[in-house]
């Protein structure tokens, strides 16, 4: 592996570039970093080359492009615009988590899959699961995430169904996945929807409680929940940010609470960015290999 300095390159559409990536960056060993806003994918090409061409082949795996923003689409598509910028041997590694997104669904759904490998010998495969806050990035690649492993996918709609009936279609066409919309709008809608899940990932906006205590009476199938939100009130009553793995008052699943998912979010991008670091090879590393790695931190790889 080249000795050259360690830099690099932050890509974001929006204001600012996340100080939270910036000092995990930082923390993971990269010595200069470099922030870019206003990002369009279209700018993704030209600065990829100007990256690789300023340093011989052999610095290239010194060299990294971290995509953020808040979009997990256009995060991908200049992951995508990046590789096709490569002009071998002049290459870097690539590494897209906008928003934390990707990270965070990983963390999330390999921490609910060791509740099911642990407490009900159970994988993926065939579990019926529902994701509240569906349009939202974490909620994206986490039902992604659990489709590709073989779980039954509810996108639910709190406000039109429209915009998850999208989400769907773009999951089908880009990775393959059959993702249910359906429409949670009423209370009657989102009852029936809790009362026929198996596992609820509850990735809505912080401090937006979407399952209450009357839901967790009505969740006879219920065998694991997740909350991302660390903000009160929490995503789902009586979820404690620590939770993981103990029961759920008032029902008879187990809970993951924000801060065990965030202990192994963290984790797994300090290991991805260690990753791009030790390889000795680019790597393009997007929400498939977070899981890897939150699997591994987890211990069910």
């Amino acid at each position: 592996m080249s000795e050259a300095t360690p830099i690099l390159h932050m890509l974001d559409p929006r204001k600012h570039v996340s100080p939270f990536d910036v000092n995990m960056a930082a923390d993971a060993g990269y010595k200069v970093i470099v922030p870019y806003t206003n990002v369009e994918v279209a700018d993704v090409t030209p600065l990829i080359q100007d990256a690789i061409f300023s340093r011989p082949p052999n610095y290239g795996v010194r060299t990294g492009f971290f995509m953020g923003g808040k979009d997990a689409l256009m995060a991908l598509d200049m992951i995508d615009a990046a590789k096709k910028a490569m002009v071998p041997p002049f290459e870097c590694s690539v590494f897209a988590d906008p928003a934390g997104s990707f990270t965070t669904a990983a963390a999330m759904v390999a921490c609910v899959e060791r509740q099911l490998k642990q407490k009900f010998n159970r994988d993926w495969k065939g579990v019926k699961v529902a994701v509240f806050g569906a349009t939202g990035v974490v909620g994206f690649a986490s039902s992604i995430i659990a489709a590709l492993e073989g779980a039954n996918v509810q996108l639910v709609a709190h406000r039109g169904v429209d915009r998850v009936i999208k989400n769907a279609a773009i999951s089908k066409e880009r990775f393959g996945v059959d993702l249910e919309a359906v429409n949670g709008e009423t209370a009657d809608q989102k009852r029936d929807i809790i009362a026929n899940a198996e596992v609820i990932f509850a990735a809505a906006a912080a401090g937006v409680q979407v399952v209450s205590a009357e839901h967790k009476a009505l969740a006879k199938n219920l065998i694991a929940i997740a909350d991302v939100n660390a903000v009160p009130p929490a995503g789902v009553e009586g979820l404690d940010l620590f939770m993981d793995g103990a029961p759920l008052p008032g029902c008879n699943a187990v809970g993951v609470g924000a801060l065990a998912i965030g202990d192994i979010k963290y984790k797994t991008e300090s290991g991805l960015f260690k990753q791009m670091l030790s390889s000795d090879k680019p790597l393009a590393l997007d929400f498939r290999h977070a899981y890897a790695m939150a699997k591994q931190l987890t211990g069910i790889a």
